[in-house]
């Protein structure tokens, strides 16, 4: 996520009560995720495991809970607790605007789309020329779709980050301050939910289709001219390359890369990042040649095992 307009480490220190590594006036000019991160982006991090990853990140400023030497060109803020205070930015930045009706004021709907009863459209949200939304469709806030994109009954479009911290008294949430890219052609069937980025936007690739009840997690990046069958489910922060095809029941863990033209067969469940090109089937999913190998083994061992 961007600010509107740039800030200096001196701000952001004196917002969040933290001590500033550098020069009061270094620029500042958003928040995001180890994921996502860019130059002039605060990244926090509050586990000694993730402290190197983070310093020497993309990220020009490491919101950090240690007071460490700061890497050329870079700057610290130390906290006490980085996730508060990573929250604290993001919602003083991007607080959520209630939708106080049912399609907001500013919404910008293109020539030739058609909108159905009970659809829901929070604010800042651009839909493109000859949509169909169906009816009981929900768009959050700041969602971006394309031209020509199919939204089947059911639908939510922006729900919040599955991200929680455990705590002695229970569980903080890291509100989600990012949104939804639908590129043009898109299809996504009925009752299919696809979370917000937590800092930066989930994006479904121009082209791709989706079937019923479909969940992808926040930050995942689907590719153009994907096919997703019914019950797939995504966990936050993949990314699925062009003309991936997902069957249905398929589950992918967070973090993983799928390449370009991989077919995943029906409830294969995806724990590490695979090749394109390639079948893969199982649990967990592995290249379909040596699937199959096994299956032929496990069907003789009632054989192998026989009493004589």
């Amino acid at each position: 996520m961007r600010f509107t307009r740039p800030q200096t480490l001196k701000q952001i220190a004196d917002l969040i009560q933290a001590t500033p590594v550098g020069n009061d006036d270094f620029p500042v000019l958003g928040i995001n995720e180890i994921h996502r991160v860019e130059q002039g982006d605060i990244v926090f991090v509050d586990h000694p495991k993730y402290y190197d990853k983070a310093l020497e990140s993309a990220a020009t400023i490491i919101l950090i809970n240690k007071d460490v030497p700061c890497p050329e060109n870079k700057a610290l803020l130390i906290s006490d607790d980085p996730f508060r205070d990573f929250v604290k930015i993001g919602q003083h930045f991007m607080p959520s605007k209630p939708n106080k009706e049912l399609i907001a004021q500013d919404t910008i709907i293109g020539e030739g789309t058609h909108i159905s009863p009970n659809v829901s459209i929070g604010p800042d949200v651009v839909i493109g020329k000859n949509c169909l939304i169906h009816s009981n469709v929900v768009i959050g806030e700041r969602t971006k779709i394309g031209d020509n994109v199919i939204l089947h009954a059911g639908t939510v479009l922006g729900g919040d980050a599955f991200y929680y911290k455990k705590r002695e008294t229970g569980f903080d949430k890291l509100k989600s301050v990012g949104n939804i890219v639908i590129e043009d052609d898109v299809e996504i069937g009925a009752n299919c939910t696809i979370d917000r980025g937590v800092t930066a936007s989930t994006i479904i690739g121009e082209g791709t289709k989706m079937d019923n009840q479909i969940q992808v997690g926040h930050d995942t990046i689907i590719g153009k001219m994907c096919l997703i069958a019914s019950q797939v489910g995504s966990a936050g922060c993949c990314i699925i390359e062009d003309e991936v095809t997902l069957w249905g029941q398929v589950g992918i863990t967070s973090g993983v890369t799928i390449g370009k033209k991989a077919i995943i067969s029906a409830k294969s469940g995806v724990s590490k990042s695979l090749e394109g090109g390639k079948l893969y089937m199982g649990t967990p999913a592995e290249e379909g040649k040596s699937a199959y190998k096994k299956y032929v083994l496990l069907n003789r061992l009632p054989e192998l095992f026989k009493k004589e």
